[in-house]
């Protein structure tokens, strides 16, 4: 469940934070944190959040990055600090942020060392399609970039509203979604893709399973039998040959309901995951459309 955003802060008189107002923002593990002016040198520890900054109207304010920031084309510019897999600690020091934004599943391991450099960490986590305008308007808070925040979340609220009515009361497909193939790797119903194959009319055959990103047995995907199987991780010049040969008697494999939609939009939380959702939902209604 999204955490309450609680604004300890008072505002301009045109609705924008004061950029040398304090702030008490919770963030998503539940934390205040306090800053005592907006943030100005904004480091960034996912791809994902690097986007929402610049969507959010901040993306001047970032200092830093992780690897493989490429949107938008400004991101790359911006010194990189590493990534999940390691971040560089000295460097990030050398950069002197007044704000770092992590992310809960990919920084677990990185939030502590940095705060005991002593530097706020802001912690998010999306879980629904519902939290993309949330963390937009959470960065605007703490950048001072409000009315540009507020927009996007609108404009994206607005989409994803119309994108659930279009898609109402669809008749229900089952789904495979693929985000590695060896092991055989999928989402549970927690994960913000299983939201999306929901309003698409989709059912997440493993919504079920017990950890975030679990791996599947051969067996268990035997059985289930998808109807339709989704991936970001197979691209399609290569995804027909690869399931052939490893799961023939699949009935979305016999009946060609093999799908790719690219990792860049189906695994960042930003406002450019609403065009994943717009691909998933076409791509049910192919499923549908052929029974």
């Amino acid at each position: 469940m999204a955490l309450l955003v609680l604004p300890l802060f008072s505002y301009a008189a045109n609705g924008i934070a004061a950029a040398d107002t304090p702030l008490n923002l919770i963030d998503d593990r539940g934390r205040s944190i306090h800053l005592e002016h907006s943030a100005r040198r904004i480091i960034s520890l996912s791809p994902s959040i690097t986007e929402l900054v610049y969507a959010a109207g901040a993306g001047d304010r970032l200092v830093g990055v992780s690897s493989r920031s490429d949107y938008p084309i400004a991101a790359r510019s911006v010194p990189e600090i590493g990534d999940a897999a390691g971040l560089d600690l000295e460097r990030i020091a050398m950069l002197q942020p007044d704000l770092v934004i992590a992310w809960r599943s990919g920084n677990a391991a990185d939030i502590d060392r940095l705060e005991k450099l002593g530097l706020p960490v802001f912690v998010t986590e999306t879980t629904r399609l519902e939290d993309i305008p949330r963390l937009l308007r959470l960065t605007g808070q703490l950048a001072a970039t409000s009315t540009q925040a507020e927009a996007a979340a609108r404009a994206y609220e607005t989409e994803l509203q119309r994108l659930k009515r279009s898609h109402a009361g669809r008749q229900r497909v089952s789904v495979f979604l693929l985000i590695w193939q060896q092991p055989l790797m999928t989402v549970n119903g927690s994960h913000i893709i299983s939201d999306m194959i929901s309003l698409c009319g989709g059912v997440n055959i493993f919504a079920s399973a017990a950890i975030l990103a679990p791996v599947m047995s051969a067996e268990s995907l035997l059985q289930a039998d998808p109807q339709a199987i989704i991936s970001g991780a197979l691209p399609e010049s290569g995804a027909g040959k690869w399931w052939q040969q490893q799961f023939p008697q699949l009935r979305a494999v016999r009946n060609k309901h093999l799908f790719f939609v690219h990792p860049d939009l189906l695994h960042r939380q930003t406002p450019r995951m609403l065009q994943a959702v717009k691909t998933v939902c076409e791509q049910l209604e192919q499923v549908r459309s052929e029974q």
